[in-house]
C-alpha cells in the first residue's frame, strides 16, 4: 500500500512538472517570484512595457494577459465597486485607539475583495474598482481642521496615525511574506493636508525638523511594514513636484529608507507638474523626469503616451523602462494574477464573502468603538424601562450620506440613525421621525411640537461629504471641499436653541463630521452630545448600542477641537508651530485622546518607570485599571512624553497606548512600552536623528490633558 502511494504521488509530481514545462517560466507557480519577474521582463516588448506604465493597462493579447486596471479604494470598506461593507470612514476608525480592530476591518476588506475580483474575471470584467491594488490607506497628517479630506486620515498625531494605519496595511496585505492578499498603498507622499482648491499648484514649505518628525514619521513606519506602494502627491514640497523631486522620491524614499515597492502618482499628478507648477516645460519632459526619479505607475495616461517620445529624445534608455516597470510586475506576481486560475491565491473566496453576518457585526462593532461621548449631564444611558415614547430628528438622522463619509462603497443593508433607533426601542415604544432642520434654512423647523410631547429626543446633526471632502466631490462645500470655520450650519444651531426652549425634557445630540467642529454651540441646548464621525452601514445599530446603554461609549478623539479658527496660524502655513496638541499652547475646547465612559476608572502604578535609561533601552510599564462602577466598559490609557527644555520640543507627545476591557467593579493591567530611539529628535545642525539626554516625564491618562499618573526619569544618552 506504501509503494502504491509512493507511486501515485511520484506520477502526480511528474504530471504537474510536464505540464509546469509546457508553460512560461513568468506563469509557473513553482519557482520564485523573482524568476518568473524577470522573465516576464524579458518576454515583454518595448511597446507593451510602455502600455502597462499607466493605471488602465491593455490586455496583451499575444501572452494572454488581460487588462488590469490598478485604481480601486479601500479607505473604509471597497470603494465605489458595487456591493461591500461599509465600516467607519478612516477618522472614526482611528477614534477607536484599537489597533486589532483596524487589522480586523482591512482582513474582511481584501476578503471582499479577492471575492469580487474572483466574481468579476470569471464573467470577462477587468474593470475599476475590481482589482486588488487599493490606493489607501490616507496617512497625511490633519494639521488642520479645515481640510476637508481629513476625514480619510488617522487624524493630527504620527504616532496614532502610524500605529492605526499600519496594522490597517497588514490586515490588507495579509500574512504571507511571499504572497499579498491585496496591496495597500501609502498615500500621498507627503506634506499634503490642503487647502484643496490649490492642490494642483500648491507649494508646501517646510523645514526639514517638521517634515522628518510629522510629516514622514507614518510614511517611514509604514515601509519599515512593508506596504508595497507609495502615492506621490499633486503638490510640490519646498519648490520639488512630489512626483518628479529627488529629495522625496530617491533620496530618502529610495535610498534612506531603502523601499523596494511601486511608487505610483496621485492622478494626473503628472500634468500638474507642467500645466500648472509650470516646473518642467513640456510632458515629454514631464515623463522623463518622473521616470528618473522613480515613479513606476501613472494615474492619467502621459507615461504610456510619451515615454517613446523621451526615448526617441534620448532621455530614456530600455534600462529606465525595465527599472520602472519592473516594481509593478513584481506587485502583480505576488498578487498572483500571472497564476492560472488552479493555483491563484484565494480563489475560493465568492459572494457569500461579500457584506457577510461576520463582516457587519465588525462594522456595528468598529462604529461603536468609534463614537465618542463629550458630555453627559446624567441622562445617558437611556432607560428604555422608563420611557414611553422618543423624537428622532435633525437633518442628518435619516441620512445616508451621514453614514458614509466619501470614498464610500454600497451595501443593501445601511442603517440610519432613526432606524436603528426605532428598531431597539422596539414596538412597545412610540417613535416619532421629523426632519426638523436641513442645511441652510434658517426660518422654518419641524419637530419642535413632537419633541414637545416626547419623554426624549435624540437630534442628529452635523456635517456630511457633500460639506466636506476631496475637491470636486464635495460639491456643497463653498471652498473647494475645504471648511473656512469649526461652526455647524447655522440652521441646526437655530434648531438646538428651539428644541431646548421649548421644554426641558433630555435632548441627546449626535454630531456626524470628519472634522473638528465647534460643539460649543449646541452643547449648552443639550444635556448629551455623541460624536459619531461619519460611521457606517451600521451607525444606526451603534449609535442605539449606545444610548440604550447596551455598549458603554470609549471612543477617543483623534484630533483637538479648538475653540475656533482664529487660534490657528493660516491654513497654507506648514510649519507644526501652535498645530495639533503636540504644539499647541492654547485652550482648547476638547483636547486630543478625549471621550467620556459610562463607567469611572482608576489608575495606580503596577510597574513605575526606573530612573535612568540610555540609547537602546525600552521605557516598559504597567498600570492597573479598575473600573469603580457598575458597567462593564472599555478604557484607553494612553501614555504621553514631556520633554527637557529644548527648543521646539513638543509640548506633549502620545507614544502609547492600550484598549482594556474592564468587568463592573474589575480591574485591568494595562501594558505600555516605549523604545526609547522613539524620542529622538531631528537636529537640525547635523542633520539627523538625535537622542537628547535630560529629564523627561511619562504622563498617563485618559487623553492628552487630564493625566492620572505622571512620573520622571532621565536619559544619560
Amino acid at each position: 500500500m506504501m509503494k502504491k502511494s509512493i507511486f501515485t504521488i511520484t506520477l502526480s509530481f511528474l504530471g504537474l512538472a510536464q505540464v509546469y514545462a509546457q508553460e512560461p517560466v513568468f506563469r509557473r507557480a513553482d519557482l520564485p517570484n523573482e524568476t518568473r519577474v524577470q522573465d516576464l521582463l524579458k518576454t515583454l516588448t518595448l511597446q507593451e512595457k510602455i502600455s502597462l506604465l499607466g493605471y488602465n493597462s491593455p490586455a496583451i493579447e499575444r501572452l494572454q494577459i488581460p487588462a488590469y486596471n490598478w485604481w480601486n479604494e479601500a479607505l473604509h470598506g471597497i470603494a465605489r465597486g458595487g456591493e461591500s461593507t461599509v465600516y467607519p470612514q478612516a477618522i472614526g476608525l482611528s477614534a477607536t485607539f484599537d489597533p486589532q480592530l483596524a487589522k480586523a476591518v482591512s482582513g474582511t476588506i481584501s476578503t471582499e475583495a479577492r471575492a469580487k475580483y474572483n466574481l468579476a474575471v470569471a464573467q470577462g470584467r477587468h474593470v475599476q474598482y475590481m482589482g486588488l491594488n487599493f490606493w489607501t490607506p490616507n496617512i497625511n497628517i490633519f494639521r488642520d481642521p479645515r481640510w476637508g479630506r481629513g476625514q480619510e486620515t488617522y487624524g493630527e498625531d504620527p504616532y496614532l496615525t502610524a500605529t492605526m494605519a499600519g496594522s490597517f496595511v497588514n490586515g490588507l496585505q495579509g500574512d504571507d511574506p511571499q504572497h499579498l492578499k491585496t496591496a495597500a498603498c501609502a498615500k500621498h507622499f507627503a506634506v499634503h493636508s490642503g487647502p484643496e482648491a490649490d492642490r494642483h499648484q500648491f507649494n508646501a514649505i517646510v523645514d526639514e525638523k517638521d517634515l522628518r518628525e510629522t510629516y514622514l514619521y507614518a510614511f517611514k513606519k509604514l515601509v519599515d511594514g512593508n506596504v508595497e506602494s507609495i502615492m506621490c502627491a499633486y503638490n510640490r514640497v519646498n519648490s520639488q513636484p512630489c512626483c518628479t523631486g529627488n529629495t522625496l522620491l530617491q533620496d530618502i524614499l529610495r535610498r534612506e529608507w531603502r523601499f523596494t515597492g511601486q511608487v505610483v502618482t496621485d492622478c494626473w499628478a503628472l500634468e500638474d507638474i507642467w500645466t500648472r507648477h509650470k516646473t518642467i516645460p513640456t510632458r515629454v519632459e514631464v515623463a522623463a523626469a518622473a521616470i528618473k526619479a522613480g515613479v513606476n505607475l501613472d494615474c492619467a495616461n502621459i507615461l504610456q503616451d510619451d515615454v517613446q517620445k523621451a526615448m526617441d529624445n534620448g532621455w530614456l534608455t530600455m534600462a529606465d523602462v525595465d527599472s520602472a516597470l519592473i516594481h509593478s510586475l513584481r506587485t502583480q506576481m505576488k498578487l498572483g494574477l500571472y497564476n492560472d486560475a488552479a493555483h491563484r491565491p484565494y480563489a475560493g473566496y465568492g459572494a457569500d464573502s461579500v457584506n457577510n453576518n461576520w463582516h457587519k457585526e465588525l462594522a456595528r462593532q468598529a462604529a461603536r468603538e468609534s463614537m465618542v461621548l463629550l458630555k453627559n449631564d446624567g441622562v445617558l444611558p437611556l432607560n428604555k424601562e422608563k420611557l414611553s415614547s422618543m423624537l428622532v430628528t435633525g437633518s442628518n438622522s435619516a441620512s445616508l450620506e451621514a453614514l458614509m463619509g466619501n470614498y464610500h462603497g454600497l451595501s443593501g443593508d445601511m442603517v440610519t440613525f432613526v432606524e436603528g433607533l426605532t428598531k431597539a426601542a422596539g414596538a412597545g415604544m412610540a417613535v416619532q421621525y421629523d426632519q426638523g432642520c436641513d442645511f441652510t434654512d434658517t426660518l422654518h423647523f419641524g419637530g419642535i411640537w413632537a419633541s414637545e410631547n416626547c419623554d426624549v429626543t435624540v437630534a442628529v446633526i452635523g456635517l456630511t461629504a457633500l460639506q466636506e471632502g476631496e475637491d470636486g466631490d464635495a460639491f456643497l462645500a463653498a471652498h473647494g471641499g475645504d471648511k473656512n470655520s469649526l461652526s455647524l450650519p447655522r440652521s441646526q444651531v437655530i434648531f438646538m436653541q428651539k428644541l431646548r426652549a421649548a421644554h426641558k425634557k433630555p435632548i441627546i445630540a449626535v454630531i456626524t463630521s470628519g472634522s473638528a467642529v465647534d460643539v460649543a454651540e449646541i452643547a449648552p441646548y443639550a444635556d448629551a452630545v455623541i460624536m459619531a464621525w461619519y460611521p457606517g452601514e451600521q451607525g444606526g445599530n451603534a449609535l442605539a448600542d449606545i444610548i440604550f446603554g447596551k455598549y458603554s461609549p470609549s471612543g477617543k478623539l483623534p484630533l483637538t477641537f479648538y475653540k475656533s479658527i482664529s487660534d490657528l496660524p493660516d491654513y497654507k502655513d506648514y510649519s507644526m508651530k501652535n498645530r495639533t496638541y503636540r504644539y499647541f499652547k492654547g485652550q482648547t475646547a476638547w483636547p486630543f485622546g478625549f471621550g467620556m465612559s459610562y463607567a469611572s476608572f482608576d489608575y495606580s502604578w503596577k510597574q513605575e518607570p526606573v530612573a535612568n535609561y540610555k540609547a537602546g533601552d525600552t521605557i516598559r510599564v504597567a498600570v492597573n485599571v479598575s473600573n469603580s462602577s457598575q458597567i462593564a466598559a472599555d478604557e484607553v490609557v494612553q501614555a504621553y512624553i514631556s520633554y527637557p527644555a529644548v527648543d521646539r520640543m513638543p509640548v506633549k507627545e502620545l507614544k502609547a497606548f492600550a484598549r482594556v476591557r474592564t468587568d463592573k467593579g474589575g480591574s485591568k493591567v494595562a501594558e505600555l512600552s516605549i523604545p526609547v530611539s522613539e524620542l529622538q529628535k531631528w537636529d537640525m545642525q547635523q542633520r539627523q536623528w538625535k537622542l537628547y539626554k535630560g529629564n523627561y516625564t511619562i504622563h498617563v491618562g485618559p487623553d492628552s490633558e487630564h493625566f492620572k499618573l505622571s512620573k520622571p526619569f532621565n536619559i544619560k544618552g
